[in-house]
């Protein structure tokens, strides 16, 4: 990659995807806790998640639990290859092949 990922580049979205990474694929999270996670409104949060899912890095699911409507967010398979090849990217950049703890 001679580039970094511009979908995954822009802040937000990095945070996105660092937040869901460590997640197994069946466990996805509410759109609540990711806001919290994250540091952004509703609406900015939304969108990115939006670009995201366009993107085929992450998967949205919608329900309702006690007729309140419910949001969860979890990485694809496209996503955690997407986000492994951007921190790849990083590593390279710094100059150690050796992955994260």
């Amino acid at each position: 990659m001679e580039q970094p990922d511009p979908i995954i580049h822009q802040p937000i979205r990095l945070k996105i995807m660092a937040a869901l990474k460590p997640l197994p694929a069946s466990d996805p999270i509410e759109f609540v806790r990711l806001k919290a996670m994250v540091g952004t409104t509703e609406g900015n949060l939304g969108a990115h998640i939006t670009t995201l899912e366009e993107a085929g890095y992450v998967a949205v699911q919608k329900d309702f639990v006690a007729k309140r409507p419910r949001t969860r967010v979890s990485l694809t398979k496209n996503g955690r290859r997407a986000f492994e090849d951007y921190l790849d990217y990083l590593r390279a950049i710094i100059g150690t092949n050796e992955p994260a703890a």
